[in-house]
């Protein structure tokens, strides 16, 4: 292999090399989901490669880019850092975008996104270029929550037994009333009768008073909302088993290992 060779060799690597290291993927739905398109430079039109005003949501796998709302990099842009945006809507660029470009990784941009998830978060999710197909589902169990508090505040009346206190004081009083009345054994016999006397007139008299208070009361319910679904589906004779969110169709789309993609 002759030098020319080798330098074209190595012009090939290092163009190969700039492409893996600055990466954007977009995604048609948000949360990495649906139809996807990957650019490894850019891309003046989106309505050439077919994904015009369709991206909801992006993942920078390496580098940053600049992403704008009309054609040739025109209208409203915004710069995207390494990262995963699971959604768009924030940025005002949710079925937006239609050109994109690569930009320094070490310059500030005024129109700089606000920093992305650190890492993409997508185990169930479509992977750029991966090719899907279609599971049919074997069986499907929803999986209740566990039981649930509710709790409440309610307003109780509530009475003071002053009666007790009128009572007492009519007692002391008719005791008093009572020893001034006769003499010897008979002013012991007038204190207790005026002290009988004046408990039962005080407790009649003393009355009570009311007032609110709040009471908070709780019980336990069994829950009824499924927390998940359990599913079974067959891929190539083999059976597999997942967790879901909601209750699936009649297939599931899975890669060409089995693995579910959502």
């Amino acid at each position: 292999m002759n030098w020319k060779q080798k330098t074209a060799l190595a012009a090939t690597a290092l163009v190969f090399a700039a492409q893996a290291a600055a990466q954007i993927t977009f995604y048609e739905g948000e949360g990495f989901r649906g139809r996807t398109f990957t650019a490894n430079s850019q891309v003046n039109n989106f309505q050439r490669v077919g994904f015009n005003d369709l991206a909801s949501s992006v993942i920078v796998s390496n580098g940053r880019w600049e992403v704008c709302d009309d054609a040739n990099f025109g209208g409203s842009c915004v710069v995207l850092r390494k990262g995963s945006y699971d959604s768009l809507r924030g940025l005002g660029m949710s079925n937006r975008i239609s050109s994109v470009r690569k930009v320094g990784n070490r310059d500030r941009y005024a129109n700089e996104a606000p920093q992305p998830l650190a890492a993409p978060n997508y185990d169930y999710y479509r992977r750029p270029n991966e090719r899907v197909t279609e599971a049919m589902v074997t069986s499907v169990r929803a999986v209740v929550g566990p039981p649930e508090q509710r709790c409440w505040v309610e307003r109780q009346q509530v009475n003071t037994d002053s009666n007790i206190g009128g009572a007492i004081i009519g007692g002391i009083l008719g005791g008093v009333l009572g020893h001034q009345v006769g003499g010897g054994r008979g002013r012991d016999v007038a204190t207790a009768g005026g002290a009988i006397a004046g408990a039962a007139i005080g407790n009649n008299q003393g009355g009570g008073s009311t007032y609110d208070r709040n009471l908070r009361r709780c019980e336990t319910t069994a829950s009824t909302a499924p927390a998940y679904w359990d599913v079974t589906y067959n891929y190539r004779g083999v059976e597999h088993s997942v967790q879901m969110s909601s209750p699936p169709g009649r297939t599931i789309a899975v890669n060409m290992n089995g693995e579910p993609r959502l």
